[in-house]
């Protein structure tokens, strides 16, 4: 989850999605949702072969965090609401709001990178270590 829901948020839902297929559930919201996603990130998103038909900027609800196992932020601070029980992860992903393609195109390949070395935030490692958690049932 995130403030707006039209940028990173949606970068790390899609990726994570397409990385993990049916073995997870991804949700993606925000505090305030924007109208839209923004045209870059469905644009970097396209490209890299993943589908954006369900890519759309949805309200965060209390029944969205109920059903997270796991609930992933990005820069959502205080607005992001907290429920007992449940495992936060804070991912410092840039915003890329107002970015030009190229650098939109680099939050995307730093957020999906194959080898943890080339992401400069380690967003991989983070993601790689969230599905063999999932995976593991721990």
């Amino acid at each position: 989850m995130c403030s707006h829901n039209a940028g990173r948020s949606q970068l790390a839902a899609a990726l994570l999605t397409h990385r993990a297929g049916d073995d997870v559930i991804v949700s993606s919201a925000a505090t305030h949702p924007s109208r839209a996603v923004d045209p870059h990130v469905v644009q970097a998103l396209t490209e890299a072969g993943i589908a954006v038909d369900e890519v759309y900027p949805r309200p965060l609800t209390d029944e969205v965090v109920q059903a997270a196992d796991i609930v992933l932020t990005m820069g959502c601070g205080d607005a992001c609401p907290v429920v007992p029980g449940h495992r936060y992860l804070d991912w410092p992903v840039p915003d890329p709001d107002g970015a030009p393609i190229a650098v939109v195109r680099s939050i995307r390949d730093a957020t999906d990178a194959t080898d943890a070395t080339d992401a400069t935030d380690a967003t991989d490692a983070r993601i790689t270590t969230l599905l063999d958690t999932l995976q593991s049932g721990s």
